[in-house]
């Protein structure tokens, strides 16, 4: 089976890159990537159960994280994959583009 292009998962919504990102550094489950979200963004994005779990299903269905042992009774953990931290990756360049032009128009001042 080809390797999948991580480009062809981009744009991804806010709320997956927020997840994706939270699950950078470790495996966490569902209650700890909203803390972790929450406490990242100073509080600007606050994920509800459903938001969480709705984005959780759409990236285990496109294999961008997997769920791993539940080492908390019953709580399901998730991990980025080789794919999904390629995407994240890919994001986080295509961000970075875009903040890279807002700064040549002077959308944005330069960091002091």
């Amino acid at each position: 089976m080809p390797a999948r292009d991580p480009r062809s998962y981009l744009p991804l919504t806010a709320v997956s890159f927020e997840i994706m990102l939270a699950l950078a550094d470790a495996p966490r489950h569902g209650y700890d990537i909203m803390k972790t979200v929450e406490h990242r963004t100073l509080g600007a994005m606050e994920l509800h159960p459903g938001t969480l779990y709705r984005a959780l299903a759409r990236l285990l269905d496109d294999e961008l994280i997997e769920e791993v042992g539940r080492p908390d009774e019953g709580r399901r953990c998730y991990r980025l994959t080789r794919l999904g931290a390629d995407v994240a990756r890919a994001e986080a360049r295509r961000l970075a583009s875009q903040v890279a032009i807002a700064r040549a128009r002077r959308w944005i001042k330069d960091p002091a």
